[in-house]
């Protein structure tokens, strides 16, 4: 039987492989490119977005849920800058690995449990699910900026049931 933990891992390894997917072959220009340049960082990068959500994922899995200590940058994230794609692969699969040690030694108790976050409860589900939510919204900005950039052009995406693990398939 399916654990709710490896429906969440499922999830995530989804994501990030189609975060990956989507930059892995992208020169430096492409990487840098916002839609809208301005002082204020209007529109963002897709180096800046792929930085953006391996801040968030290990802010919420590695530091929240898993109780390392506090290393991220959230700033610096939207100043990211990337000279190839590998380094941000890199990067994804650092927090991937680092996300996949983190959930998998939860226990249902664990779970069941809450985390201070900036003076606000959380339950550890809803930070699992954030981050699910979180990756998802900004895979779409991605998607978007990637479009833009390309002229109007997809990058090829399989539709969900062909991504949807064989074993979760009826």
């Amino acid at each position: 039987m399916i654990t709710e933990l490896d429906n969440y891992l499922n999830r995530l390894d989804d994501l990030y492989h189609q975060v990956a997917s989507l930059i892995a072959e992208l020169p430096a220009g492409a990487l840098n490119w916002r839609p809208i340049e301005g002082k204020d960082h209007i529109t963002n990068s897709l180096a800046v977005l792929a930085t953006h959500i391996a801040g968030a994922s290990h802010f919420w899995i590695a530091e929240v849920i898993g109780g390392q200590p506090g290393t991220r940058d959230r700033e610096a994230e939207f100043l990211a800058v990337a000279a190839v794609s590998a380094e941000l692969l890199q990067l994804l699969e650092k927090i991937w690995q680092e996300s996949k040690q983190v959930l998998s030694t939860l226990s249902e108790s664990d779970l069941n449990g809450t985390r201070l976050v900036k003076d606000h409860t959380v339950t550890v589900r809803w930070g699992i699910l954030h981050v699910i939510d979180h990756t998802s919204l900004h895979l779409g900005h991605m998607q978007i900026t990637y479009q833009l950039w390309a002229g109007g052009k997809n990058i090829d995406s399989p539709l969900w049931f062909e991504r949807l693990p064989k074993d979760q398939l009826i």
